[in-house]
């Protein structure tokens, strides 16, 4: 699944003043989305594990990869051959 965050998202003005960085939480609720468009509405889960290792800037075009299958996925979300966050959502 292919996201782009708008230089027009309400998160931004405060996530930096004069160099916006698309927050991680922002990143995080697509790869919700993601996990959530193949397998329906889940509920609560877990973050066990989220590494963010580079920036995501507005305007930018991101991936989620997903692999494996409920209760736990891993994620990996990049920007071309960039990572940019890594981790695990699962089910409580």
């Amino acid at each position: 699944m292919h996201f782009v965050v708008a230089h027009s998202h309400p998160c931004l003005p405060g996530h930096f003043p004069g160099r916006p960085l698309v927050p991680g939480v922002v990143i995080l609720d697509h790869v919700l989305a993601a996990i959530e468009a193949g397998h329906g509405p889940l509920g609560a889960l877990r973050l066990p594990q989220v590494k963010f290792a580079s920036p995501l800037l507005p305007g930018e075009t991101a991936e989620v990869v997903l692999e494996g299958a409920a209760p736990r996925w891993r994620f990996r979300v990049l920007r071309g051959d960039v990572l940019v966050a890594a981790g695990d959502v699962a089910l409580p």
